[in-house]
């Protein structure tokens, strides 16, 4: 089953540009129970994790659309991925408030370029996301320049996990997980190289911040999202930016399961951002980035 757009446009809340599927039909979990253990003991709770259509039907309750999505590390974690190929079918059967977008491991990039003209000619997935760190992969190495060809050939978006990362945290040796692969710095090279493809630097990039405002502030074709912090606790310069040259490059992600749209939404209206720049982020510039508007 192919995915086309079923979103009613006008009447979209939001927009939630940063969804994880954690879950699979058969109860198989994007990441080995270590981690998954690790994680629960970081953050403190044992997250939620929703089957796609419980995603779904959390979405359509708030009458938001949720770019969903896995992390494929297959070859980085020795754990079998989640199915991008099923979230894409799962979001076709819920087009009316799931977008997907899938996820290949650069680790192989030879099969990894067969299975993203796949996802996107077959599966008709949205963009594509990457997490450096659990990955393991510089997103600068060449290796993996043949992916984004595809990608910017398609005119589908690739989505960077940046800065620090609650996976691997607080156990030895972070698990063998390095931080600085997130750097948003090591995506300005890939824009310079690949200008057509549109590149979102996920998650406020503490403690990288100022790096990824340089690179959205010169590259045209990047992007931030707002992902898994609370608004309350942005720091001041991404505030700042958004509220002013970054206005139009800025997105609403709330990092569900991990973080709900409820709660980041609540804190977003108490956060000092200007009230002509609200809608740009909730939706408005999502829109303009995926073709929808």
């Amino acid at each position: 089953m192919s995915y086309e757009y079923g979103l009613d446009v006008e009447n979209l809340v939001a927009l939630d540009m940063h969804v994880h599927i954690e879950v699979d039909s058969h109860g198989h979990t994007s990441l080995p129970q270590k981690l998954i253990d690790a994680a629960t003991a970081y953050f403190r709770s044992e997250p939620a994790r929703p089957t796609l259509d419980e995603v779904a039907d959390y979405y359509r309750e708030r009458n938001m659309a949720a770019v969903v999505f896995t992390v494929d590390a297959q070859t980085a974690l020795g754990h079998n991925p989640i199915d991008s190929f099923e979230i894409a079918a799962g979001a076709a059967k819920n087009n009316d408030v799931l977008i997907p977008f899938g996820s290949v491991d650069p680790l192989q990039p030879k099969k990894a370029v067969e299975t993203a003209k796949k996802l996107i000619g077959d599966a008709g997935v949205k963009g594509f996301k990457f997490h450096p760190t659990v990955q393991n992969f510089a997103p600068n190495d060449e290796s993996v320049f043949p992916i984004y060809e595809v990608l910017q050939e398609a005119g589908v978006p690739a989505l960077f996990h940046t800065g620090q990362t609650g996976i691997g945290a607080g156990t030895p040796g972070g698990s063998g997980m390095v931080i600085g692969l997130s750097n948003p710095l090591l995506l300005d090279e890939v824009a310079a190289k690949f200008p057509e493809l549109q590149i979102i630097m996920a998650h406020p990039s503490v403690p990288w911040q100022d790096e990824a405002i340089a690179v959205a502030t010169h590259k045209a074709n990047t992007w931030i999202d707002l992902s898994g912090w609370s608004p309350k606790y942005f720091p001041e310069a991404l505030v700042r930016q958004a509220n002013s040259l970054l206005r139009n490059k800025v997105l609403f992600g709330s990092d569900y399961p991990l973080l709900t749209p409820d709660r980041w939404m609540s804190d977003f209206e108490n956060a000092p951002f200007k009230d002509e720049v609200r809608p740009l982020i909730m939706r408005d510039n999502a829109l303009r980035l995926l073709g929808l508007n």
